[in-house]
């Protein structure tokens, strides 16, 4: 790591009488004590409820100039113990590169970026940083970039294997909605106080036949819109998107939508939202999909804290209507408490004509700035599930008590920066 660091100080050095330079390297360090008692879905009979400590620790690394912006990125996601004392090496293989990439600019308008790196878009259903989980998201993949004062567009792609080979691009690897290939275009227009942006996204997944041999390549697809706009006091932000194609990993014919509506009102210091969204879900016993998957987003953010839905779960299931609402209110000069309730139902038809009414969520969460460069965060959440919860999650009884806590140190500080001017 000293040499990397070296490395790009001497190549700052070394080419400061060509154009103004910056350095920057940042760290991130999050240990998070989590009790688990039905998160994610509802507690077993005679269970034991869970607890531990994950911690990621992450070193950023960010050159930027006229010409040549890049980053490195490097971390450790591990849980507190799963390495013993004085053992000479790591074995859980904690440490990877999160990001590496480098961004060319043109010119003032247009750049292309290169590498490992995370996409973020809107509010992050589609395409999100998934900061909340420790190891974050990222994408191998090359876009072209172009900017304005008030418009932007991105075109991706990428193509994945697993090593390099002479013959065949097979790409058999375990995962949720890893695809083969990828191609987008995002637009998004702003103005003063409103804003709107189009999404067209392709993945590619690989087909297989009946003796596991690669056997082509099926695609689904994502089309949508994502809008903010004022009306008088409040504010409102939409979106929907629709998926066609085939769907992963059924390769069934799909038909899918989600939408969404949320208006805000934020009278001084406190912030009351209300709103609701629709996945849409299939039947029971439909033998084509119409479940929506919301594929690359930060999903933590949406339908309870909880994550009993579209977090590595609920895929091709019977979808979601979510209605909720939330006050985030001011507690100190440094502090915050959100409160949010959400009612959920399922969008498909269950089985034997199950009630729809899946469950309601409480979640609290609790914001304190220590310092500039550390934030302590506490949450609770509570899921009051029903019989139909139990349906929609593989028959795990939904009458013992569900609940989860945790807490959570972000430390974030800018440990160097260096800047040559010309």
């Amino acid at each position: 790591m000293k040499k990397i660091i070296t490395t790009l100080l001497v190549f700052v050095c070394f080419t400061s009488t060509v154009f103004s330079q910056t350095l920057d390297v940042s760290a991130d360090i999050r240990p998070r004590f989590e009790y688990r008692h039905g998160f994610s879905a509802p507690f077993p009979d005679d269970a034991d409820p869970a607890a531990f400590v994950t911690q990621r620790t992450r070193l950023n690394m960010n050159y930027s100039s006229e010409l040549l912006n890049i980053m490195v990125s490097v971390q450790d996601v591990s849980t507190w113990g799963d390495t013993r004392q004085i053992l000479p090496i790591d074995g859980n293989d904690s440490f990877s590169l999160f990001q590496a990439w480098a961004e060319l600019n043109i010119n003032e308008n247009w750049s292309t970026k290169v590498g490992r790196q995370t996409i973020i878009y809107d509010n992050e259903r589609i395409f999100g940083g998934l900061d909340w989980a420790m190891q974050g998201r990222f994408h191998d993949a090359a876009l072209i970039k172009y900017r304005n004062d008030s418009f932007m567009a991105d075109a991706g792609f990428a193509f994945s294997q697993t090593s390099q080979e002479n013959t065949g691009t097979a790409y058999d690897v375990p995962g949720f909605f890893t695809y083969k290939t990828m191609q987008y275009l995002y637009a998004k227009k702003s103005w003063e106080k409103a804003s709107a942006s189009f999404l067209f996204l392709n993945n590619g997944f690989q087909k297989f036949d009946t003796n596991d041999e690669a056997d082509g390549v099926y695609y689904t697809q994502t089309a949508g819109t994502y809008v903010k706009f004022p009306i008088s006091v409040l504010d409102f932000a939409g979106s929907f998107y629709y998926q066609f194609g085939k769907a992963y990993p059924l390769d069934v014919n799909l038909n899918a939508y989600e939408l969404m509506l949320e208006g805000s009102y934020k009278p001084q210091n406190t912030l009351f939202a209300l709103g609701f969204e629709i996945l849409s879900g299939s039947d029971s016993g439909d033998s084509s999909s119409n479940s929506f998957f919301p594929l690359y987003g930060t999903n933590h953010g949406f339908n309870g804290f909880m994550d009993y839905f579209y977090v590595g779960n609920y895929a091709n299931n019977a979808g979601l209507n979510d209605i909720y609402g939330k006050v985030v209110f001011k507690t100190g000069e440094k502090s915050s408490l959100l409160t949010a309730v959400h009612y959920f139902g399922a969008n498909g038809d269950l089985p034997n004509d199950a009630d729809s009414y899946l469950g309601t969520e409480i979640d609290l969460q609790y914001t304190h700035k220590l310092m500039k460069f550390a934030t302590l965060k506490v949450g609770y959440s509570h899921m009051f599930a029903s019989d139909s919860m139990s349906i929609v999650k593989g028959g795990v009884t939904n009458d013992n008590t569900n609940n989860w806590a945790w807490a959570m140190l972000v430390i974030n500080p800018k440990l160097f920066s260096h800047k040559i001017a010309n």
